[in-house]
């Protein structure tokens, strides 16, 4: 139990979910060291390790939610959102296989992805505001790919460790979110031939726009903002899959097209 007057090593826990990350080497949670890490430390943890990419040259291009649905909550063992940034490092293209090498354990997740056209300010944001200041949605990837053995985390490890974001792949099709009721966009994700889920955009948060404002507001809290041009990932739709060697896995979504994404050894 760590006393009062203890004060947690951010530098030093930063350090080893970047090296963990770099070295595709999985550590053991934090908190099994840390059992009474916070949540305000545990975002000091992201902070300093999203700093240290900055200081190398990577590029904050937009932000992310993580466990939004009550599908992948249940998955984590976790029962509230969390939030984390986007470096231009992790953007891929659809059509570039991933190397599994370059990752530890990833999973992939289905997204409705919003592409800002102008800032959205907390903290009382809206829907209605997220979507007066998107300039299109598309459908999305994510592939998360947690730094913690087996995957098993408690939420203040899985905040320091950037929500497990890792990559992110886009769609090309670009739609105005205010053409569409997003809360019954609905979607299939695929391995190979094989249908594994569906869902709807009503899994994140009741609608994907409610959990961008949700980030807005939180952004505002610390003095943020969502920023035009960025790309807010809202959540993944569905329970998050392995991503394997050489298996393809798509996800199609009414109105938005498809994605898909395939790994090689």
């Amino acid at each position: 139990m760590r006393v009062k007057s203890d004060v947690v090593d951010v530098d030093h826990w930063a350090e080893e979910l970047l090296t963990a990350e770099r070295d595709h080497r999985a550590i053991a949670p934090i908190t099994d060291k840390e059992p009474d890490l916070t949540l305000a430390e545990a975002y000091a943890i992201q902070d300093r390790a999203v700093q240290r990419k900055v200081a190398v040259g990577e590029r904050i291009v937009g932000a992310k939610l993580g466990l939004t649905s009550v599908a992948k909550q249940a998955q984590m063992g976790v029962d509230e959102p969390v939030f984390a940034f986007l470096t231009d490092a992790m953007a891929t293209p659809s059509e570039q296989p991933v190397p599994l090498d370059d990752l530890i354990h990833p999973r992939v997740e289905p997204e409705i992805v919003f592409l800002l056209g102008e800032d959205v300010e907390g903290p009382a944001a809206t829907a209605h505001d997220v979507v007066a200041a998107t300039a299109a949605v598309c459908c999305g990837l994510e592939i998360i790919d947690s730094r913690y053995e087996s995957f098993r985390f408690t939420l203040p490890d899985v905040v320091a460790d950037s929500a497990s974001a890792a990559r992110f792949v886009l769609g090309t099709r670009r739609v105005e979110p205010a053409s569409m009721d997003l809360g019954l966009l609905g979607v299939l994700l695929e391995i190979g031939p094989d249908l594994v889920e569906t869902a709807a955009g009503a899994a994140c948060l009741g609608h994907p726009a409610t959990a961008v404002a949700a980030l807005a507001n939180w952004l505002a809290g610390r003095g943020q903002t969502l920023e035009a041009g960025w790309i807010v990932l809202s959540g993944g739709l569905t329970s998050a899959v392995p991503l394997e060697a050489n298996a393809a896995v798509s996800a199609t979504f009414a109105h938005l097209g498809s994605v898909g994404v395939r790994a090689t050894a």
